[in-house]
């Protein structure tokens, strides 16, 4: 195989490969929805930061493939209620899993 062809070769599997990485799964996301993810989590904290009823640094925020999951610990139920509502409001969430705990 002469030299042009082996480098071709070898630049075409590493071109398959990268974009192999960047497909998602069933248990894994695309860079791409990552970057979404990121920045619908970045939304919702901010929503939920901004409304005063809310004590943004005892609510935890993840994303995966547009779900929002909320966790932490609240005094009532009215704001564990709230931090949900002030989530499925951001543009792109898909759903929203509200694991908030009263405490």
């Amino acid at each position: 195989m002469n030299p042009f062809k082996r480098s071709t070769a070898v630049l075409f599997a590493a071109v398959l490969l990268s974009v192999a990485g960047c497909v998602s799964t069933s248990s894994q996301e695309s860079t791409g929805e990552y970057v979404d993810d990121t920045v619908i989590t970045s939304r919702v904290k901010t929503a939920i930061f901004n409304e005063p009823s809310l004590k943004v640094l005892q609510i935890n925020v993840e994303t995966y493939k547009n779900v929002v999951q909320l966790s932490g610990f609240v005094s009532t139920f009215a704001e564990m209620t709230k931090a949900a509502d002030v989530a499925r409001d951001v543009k792109g969430v898909a759903s929203v899993k509200n694991d908030i705990r009263i405490k």
